[in-house]
C-alpha cells in the first residue's frame, strides 16, 4: 500500500525534543518547520500551510490554542494534533474546543505518532485511549461545538466541510486544491457530494447557507 508523504511542522519549546521528534517519524512524514513559540509558529504555518502541526500546548508566549485560533480560518486544510506532557482535562478541553482534531500525551510510541499524524491528515479525530473518554463527555450534553449540533453540517465528511469552507469563501477549484493538497477532480467530487447532500444547487446556494450558519 502506497502510504501518502505528510508534511509537518513541529510546535514545541524544547528543541531536543523536536530533534528528537524529527529523527523518529520516518520517511512517511516530513518536517518542513519548527517553532517554539506563538509568535513564530502562526507566520510559519501561514507560510508552509502543511498537513498536520503537532503542537505543545504550553509555550512561553500562550497556550497551543492560541497558535490554532488565527491559524484555522485561514488554513482549514491544517490539521492540528495536540503533542503534550499534559493530560490535565482543562489542557485537553481547550485545545478541542480551538479547532485541534487529536491529542496524545508524550508518552506515545514513534510509530503510534506517525499513525496518528496520517489519521489526523485524512481527518479523523485521534486521542489517547484515556482520553477520549472524557473528551466525548465534555462535548455532549450542552457543551457540544455549534457545528456539531447541526445535523446537516454532521452529514459531511471533515474533507468536505474543509471545501465547503473554502467554496463558501470564494476560492476557486484550483486554489481549494491547491491548499488541501488534492487534484481538481477530488475537489470537483467533494463539491458535487456537499451539494447532493445538502440539497443545494450551486455555489451560489452553497455561500448562502454558510453564511446563514456564520461559517464565514
Amino acid at each position: 500500500m502506497n502510504v501518502p508523504l505528510r508534511r509537518v511542522v513541529i510546535v514545541d519549546d524544547h528543541e531536543i525534543f523536536r530533534a528528537g521528534l524529527r529523527a523518529g517519524l520516518g520517511p512517511t512524514v516530513r518536517v518542513v518547520g519548527e517553532a517554539g513559540t506563538v509568535e513564530a509558529a502562526v507566520p510559519l504555518i501561514r507560510a508552509e500551510d502543511p498537513d498536520v502541526v503537532l503542537l505543545d500546548v504550553h509555550l512561553p508566549d500562550g497556550g497551543g490554542h492560541a497558535v490554532i485560533a488565527p491559524v484555522h480560518a485561514e488554513r482549514p486544510g491544517v490539521r492540528f494534533l495536540a503533542l503534550s506532557v499534559s493530560d490535565a482535562p482543562e489542557d485537553v478541553i481547550a485545545t478541542i474546543r480551538a479547532g485541534a482534531r487529536g491529542y496524545v500525551t508524550k508518552s506515545i510510541s514513534p510509530a503510534d505518532l506517525v499513525d496518528a499524524i496520517h489519521r489526523v491528515a485524512d481527518g479523523d479525530a485521534v486521542f489517547s485511549p484515556w482520553l477520549a473518554g472524557f473528551v466525548l463527555d465534555a462535548f455532549t450534553g450542552g457543551e457540544a461545538p455549534a457545528a456539531a449540533a447541526d445535523p446537516e453540517l454532521d452529514q459531511l465528511t471533515a474533507r468536505e466541510q474543509d471545501v465547503l469552507l473554502l467554496i463558501a469563501r470564494g476560492y476557486t477549484y484550483k486554489e481549494i486544491a491547491a491548499r488541501l493538497h488534492l487534484s481538481v477532480k477530488t475537489v470537483e467530487t467533494h463539491v458535487s457530494n456537499v451539494l447532493r447532500k445538502l440539497q443545494l444547487t450551486n455555489r451560489h446556494e452553497l455561500t448562502r447557507w454558510a453564511a446563514q450558519r456564520r461559517m464565514i
